[in-house]
């Protein structure tokens, strides 16, 4: 009689996604118990709980009563901000938890902090996963992406109430085991770098647009609405097209878009993608460019007076002359070039998951991976179920752009991708992302690169050697002696 007033699962942290996630819970039938350590936050998802149509949601206000409310193993997810907080809280409730219980992160943490975090947990027989949770507040509350990993036997514990509470796509709900260790978290730090990626390169699209092609907010919102309806389906094309339909209601002039200073955040997953990627020698420069783009933004007053002082220089601005510009042919062009730098950017997520994968032994699954991105994450789009399937034909596929239908369609998109970066450089907008997804397809395209004059120069300077085209083995030159025979 008792288990039956306990809650299925507990979920700690209730800012709004805490929050969200909770009642995401609640609705889909599972009886849940929430706590936070500031009681105003319980009070107030109780409130919602009652509102949003008596939901099964318990509140409590000390650590001692939220996990005893618990069936047994019991279940609580943590949803508290990275780092330290993470590790307090855990302490605070594993002081009533028994062996067998599982605590579950879903914050963007750092995934050695999770792996450290799985092995404390198992000196007191408790199970331990990091979840990445990809949605936003919206997907907190209506359906998610989960990314859980760590303990198998914990995901089993859970994975009828993850399956409800993800987001629904028609082949299955969007979650899946990952695999051991901090698998889940580093799945969705890379998810991250990806969607840093995602959006610098829509911001390129939209400044080519607006002062190349002279486009002004209400064009923007018709074409990024009419993108959406076709291979650029996806959520962040989605809400860029809302962007640009909303006024400014503060001064009562104008689109908000152009209110809003040029300055953008970041939290962190982003650099920690770009410096895994550079642990594992995974080329990834549409990820690392969006990455400098937002440092580059945050010198808004250095740039301001760098602005100034070139002017003064004489360097004569070119975006704000366009009527040379065929707007028709633009925006089919940037609208091509959009798509075939975005596979770009996927391509080198993907790899660096598989690199991290081999290296910890995950087995990281990339179809399933793409899977369970086309529903309820930030990076949801219509082309996940074709990288999806590029990986299930071919588990061992080298590179996303070398599967036989995304090689046709980069090939046929690259003549208007280059029309589109070079009148970006001739105009002097900076495109870094749309530059760098080019400069990757590129250089993976040739057979032979430059980098054999750069080996010569290694071995000349510092006798590192350099192997060559015609017979196997190291060699070394004595360049500068040689050199000077020459010359005589």
């Amino acid at each position: 009689m008792e288990s039956a007033t306990l809650s299925q699962i507990g979920l700690a942290g209730l800012a709004v996604m805490g929050q969200n996630l909770a009642l995401n819970i609640a609705e889909k039938g599972f009886p849940i118990s929430v706590y936070n350590r500031t009681t105003s936050k319980v009070d107030e998802t109780l409130d919602r709980a009652h509102r949003e149509g008596q939901l099964p949601l318990t509140g409590h206000y000390s650590p001692k009563d939220f996990v005893l409310s618990l069936q047994k193993p019991r279940s609580v997810i943590i949803l508290v901000k990275a780092g330290a907080p993470v590790d307090q809280t855990i302490a605070a409730l594993s002081a009533y938890m028994e062996p067998g219980d599982t605590i579950i992160d879903g914050g963007n943490e750092w995934y050695e902090n999770t792996e450290r975090r799985m092995v404390d947990a198992s000196t007191n027989g408790l199970l331990y996963l990091g979840m990445g949770v990809s949605g936003g507040e919206d997907g907190a509350r209506n359906g998610p992406s989960l990314m859980p990993g760590g303990s198998h036997r914990a995901y089993l514990n859970i994975h009828n109430i993850l399956e409800k509470v993800a987001a629904q796509v028609d082949d299955g709900p969007c979650v899946t085991y990952i695999g051991e260790g901090g698998s889940g978290n580093f799945v969705k730090m890379v998810h991250n770098g990806i969607e840093y990626g995602d959006m610098q390169l829509i911001s390129e699209a939209y400044d080519v647009l607006k002062n190349v092609g002279g486009l002004g907010n209400e064009e923007l919102a018709e074409i990024f609405g009419e993108w959406n309806r076709g291979e650029l389906e996806s959520f962040l094309i989605e809400i860029t097209s809302d962007i640009f339909k909303v006024e400014d209601d503060e001064s009562g002039t104008g689109h908000l878009v152009d209110k809003i200073l040029d300055k953008t955040g970041m939290k962190g997953t982003g650099k920690w993608t770009v410096q895994q990627a550079a642990e594992l020698s995974i080329a990834a420069p549409t990820i690392a460019a969006s990455l400098d783009s937002r440092y580059m933004s945050g010198l808004k007053e250095e740039r301001e007076a760098a602005s100034e002082i070139f002017s003064k220089e004489g360097l004569k601005e070119e975006i704000n002359n366009v009527g040379d510009v065929d707007k028709k042919k633009l925006v089919d062009d940037v609208r091509q070039a959009l798509y075939a730098s975005k596979i770009c950017s996927y391509a080198q997520g993907m790899n660096l998951l598989r690199a991290k994968s081999l290296e910890k032994g995950w087995g990281l699954n990339l179809g399933e991976l793409a899977r369970i991105w086309k529903g309820g994450c930030i990076i949801r789009a219509v082309f996940l179920d074709r990288i999806k399937h590029a990986y299930q034909r071919n588990p061992g596929l080298a590179n996303l752009l070398v599967d036989p239908d995304f090689a046709r369609e980069m090939v046929q998109r690259q003549a208007a991708w280059r029309r589109v970066v070079g009148l970006a450089i001739q105009k002097g907008v900076s495109v870094p992302g749309m530059s760098a997804s080019l400069q990757y397809f590129d250089t993976y395209r040739r057979g032979r690169l430059p980098a054999n004059l750069v080996q010569a120069q290694r071995d000349y300077f510092g006798a590192h050697t350099y192997e060559r085209v015609d017979r196997p083995g190291a060699y070394h030159t004595e360049w500068s002696k040689l050199a000077r025979k020459a010359r005589v």
